[in-house]
């Protein structure tokens, strides 16, 4: 009996390994990816790196994609063009960046006064949200894989304390996405700096503010040495998506498997990165204001007046976008039903 046993299990063994070898042996496929981040940024400049390596992983390393960070084939603020013309094959991005091409990007990317992070994430693969913003990017041809939700940013580094909406007046601000239009509203000269030239622009006054993301991403670009008043909450980036971005041609030249493997690995980093975050917030909140800073919320009346102006922006940008209008409309509507649920469940706050 046992010889029967060992006969079958032998049997089993190898005829796993010959299933294996045809995987082992396939071409491999080596490919190069551009952040728009320098890889040492804290949390999203590693985020592109793990996405690969899950890939190789799970492809039995039949696909290798080597990543470059900013400026490496290309300006931070070009990987778009550049993998929609086939000049690289991928990206790492963050999506309002492309804002410029495609209206909606600016939403999806962050929605000021919108959603958490648990709900943007049901949005995105739950209610819709995917199959909107793939519409935008078709005619460029590329793909787009969510693969890191950033969650709830700071308000901003600011060298002056902001006690109303009047100390927003004529401020030079490095800001992104429709958190910048709102801004613009309210009389700041903003801007959009790439996240590696912020700490300069600031140190030598060339910005007196700016907003990047996380306390645990601003504590890496060193803003605590600069500015010494850090602002709550991050009305403008509730909660952020970062997207690999695939030239179209280059993405149908995947078998299905391996396509299917690139989105199950981007849900893995969205996991990993989510926990990570969270763990990271607090730590680099303390080390911040250990530097000196004053961290604190913004005075309701100035929340008030840049809830307002976002209001008016996003029903600026809806009247201007088809997909903008639908994502909008979308968005809205699924965190007013959805959230709910997390309404109902609010537990009192321990004094």
């Amino acid at each position: 009996m046992r010889k029967h046993i060992l006969a079958a299990a032998t049997a089993a063994v190898f005829g796993a390994l010959s299933t294996l070898a045809p995987a082992a042996t396939a071409q491999t496929k080596s490919i190069d990816l551009q952040s728009v981040f320098g890889l040492q940024t804290p949390s999203i400049g590693q985020s592109p790196v793990k996405w690969a390596e899950r890939v190789a992983l799970m492809t039995n390393d039949q696909i290798k994609i080597k990543v470059h960070g900013a400026g490496e084939f290309v300006p931070p603020f070009e990987v778009f063009g550049a993998v929609s013309n086939g000049s690289i094959a991928m990206g790492f991005d963050w999506v309002g960046y492309w804002a410029g091409k495609i209206p909606v990007a600016n939403l999806v990317g962050s929605m000021p006064f919108g959603p958490n992070p648990e709900l943007f994430l049901g949005w995105m693969f739950q209610g819709g949200g995917l199959e909107i913003i793939q519409k935008a990017y078709d005619p460029h041809n590329v793909k787009v894989i969510p693969c890191h939700l950033v969650v709830p940013e700071a308000g901003g580094w600011f060298n002056k304390e902001i006690k109303s909406v009047a100390d927003i007046k004529g401020l030079n601000m490095r800001i992104a996405g429709l958190g910048a239009k709102a801004m613009a509203k309210l009389g700041a000269n903003v801007q959009l700096v790439p996240a590696g030239e912020i700490f300069v622009s600031l140190e030598r006054g060339r910005i007196e503010a700016a907003e990047f993301s996380a306390p645990q991403l601003d504590l890496g670009l060193g803003l605590q040495k600069i500015a010494k008043h850090y602002y709550f909450p991050g009305w403008h980036q509730p909660a952020s998506w970062d997207t690999i971005i695939i030239n179209m041609n280059v993405w149908k030249g995947f078998t299905p498997k391996q396509q299917q493997i690139m989105v199950e690995a981007c849900n893995a980093n969205i996991t990993f990165n989510l926990y990570d975050q969270i763990n990271a917030q607090i730590d680099a909140i303390e080390k911040i204001e250990a530097a000196g800073v004053k961290v604190q919320r913004f005075p309701d009346e100035v929340l008030a007046a840049l809830q307002k102006a976002s209001t008016e922006v996003m029903e600026e940008e809806a009247a201007k976008d088809a997909l903008f209008k639908e994502a909008y409309a979308s968005l809205t509507a699924y965190t007013k039903r959805v959230g709910r649920w997390g309404d109902l469940q609010l537990l009192p706050r321990n004094k």
